[in-house]
């Protein structure tokens, strides 16, 4: 378990040339008024809203998922705020989405 009590791994940001080994990776960062925001908690949601799995952002906002193909949804939660943002996977690949929160 890590430090903060997360049983997630430390982010990082996600290189756009990563290989995915196949795999489909969801990745951005979540972004404020004032630039990035570190510490939020970031889900991601089945295309039916179902909650599939949640991670902490890294203290430059950046997150990442490992999902099966189809659409996300994929939702930030900050003291400062919420935001949300869609991103459909349709095969193995980075999919970015960057997250707003208000």
């Amino acid at each position: 378990m890590s430090a903060d009590g997360c049983g997630a791994p430390a982010q990082t940001a996600t290189p756009a040339d990563i290989d995915t080994q196949g795999q489909v990776v969801v990745a951005g960062k979540v972004s404020g008024n004032d630039g990035p925001l570190g510490g939020a908690y970031v889900r991601l949601l089945n295309g039916e809203g179902d909650f599939a799995g949640e991670v902490q952002a890294s203290s430059e906002g950046d997150f990442r998922f490992y999902a099966a193909p189809g659409a996300w949804t994929v939702r930030a939660l900050h003291r400062t705020g919420n935001g949300e943002a869609s991103v459909t996977a349709e095969g193995p690949g980075l999919h970015q989405v960057a997250i707003s929160v208000a």
